[in-house]
């Protein structure tokens, strides 16, 4: 395939030029779109069930047990946290055990880069539609969060926007992992050591303030923490409070973790 170049083993030359078209990408994420409509039931009863579940069993399992937080109910507190961490797991598993499946047991990407889609196309589709995945399951679990009275029915298509943007960076780091593992077992370290420390100590279930001071300065690195950051003055109906600092983190994650991700995946896929 011309967008591959073949390049023996230890011996990597440099990455391919940039090939990258808009109707390319489109078409990419509308293949992966329908797709996505012949299984929906599978794709769309999850995102609605886990918030039920979640909420239920810790907003106010626990937060019986916890009472007020901050002066509101714990389960006003943590519904944000889950709504994050929808957002996380939505992309960063479409580009990893997703697009993994699609390059390695399904060979799609070899087929689809047989037509004029390039490479670049390609892994900038599945980033993009990662971040579209994210996007629509936050917005569902924002509608079961809006009916449980923890978040404005009007905040949801910003729960969407952000849904998308961090999307985009989860999508990123999830694809830069994917041109990093040798099998798909592999996945399991980034699972192990990545995402489920996020979802502990990005300020998802209690506040970061609760943290060592250390612990604090190393949670502002984590893009989660950001995504939580903004997501809870949304849920608290107070958008004005979203602090800047998050907001930026995110847009230019959103753009570095993506080109990152393309830069390693095609030096993966020169050997």
């Amino acid at each position: 395939m011309a967008d591959w170049p073949s390049v023996p083993a230890g011996n990597k030359g440099p990455v391919p030029r940039v090939d990258l078209r808009l109707g390319g990408v489109l078409a990419f994420v509308a293949r992966n779109r329908d797709v996505y409509r012949k299984t929906w039931k599978t794709n769309f009863l999850p995102p609605l069930l886990e918030p039920f579940l979640y909420l239920l069993s810790v907003g106010y399992g626990v937060g019986a047990l916890v009472g007020t937080l901050n002066g509101a109910s714990y389960a006003s507190f943590v519904a944000p946290g889950i709504l994050a961490i929808t957002v996380m797991q939505s992309a960063f598993f479409e580009t990893t055990y997703g697009s993994f499946v699609r390059l390695v047991f399904q060979r799609t990407w070899d087929a689809i880069t047989a037509t004029p889609l390039s490479l670049d196309d390609v892994l900038v589709g599945e980033m993009v539609w990662g971040a579209v995945k994210s996007a629509l399951n936050s917005t569902l679990m924002a509608v079961v969060i809006a009916g449980f009275g923890l978040l404005p029915w009007l905040a949801i298509p910003a729960v969407a926007v952000v849904g998308f943007v961090g999307g985009l960076v989860f999508a990123g780091l999830g694809l830069a992992v994917s041109a990093r593992v040798k099998s798909i077992d592999g996945f399991s370290f980034a699972m192990y050591l990545f995402i489920t420390p996020m979802m502990l100590f990005a300020g998802t279930f209690f506040p970061l303030s609760q943290l060592p001071v250390g612990a604090r300065w190393a949670a502002q690195l984590l893009p989660l923490t950001h995504v939580v950051a903004i997501l809870r003055p949304l849920a608290a109906g107070t958008p004005l409070a979203i602090p800047a600092s998050s907001a930026a983190y995110l847009v230019v994650v959103a753009l570095l973790a993506p080109a990152l991700a393309v830069w390693m995946m095609k030096r993966k896929l020169q050997t």
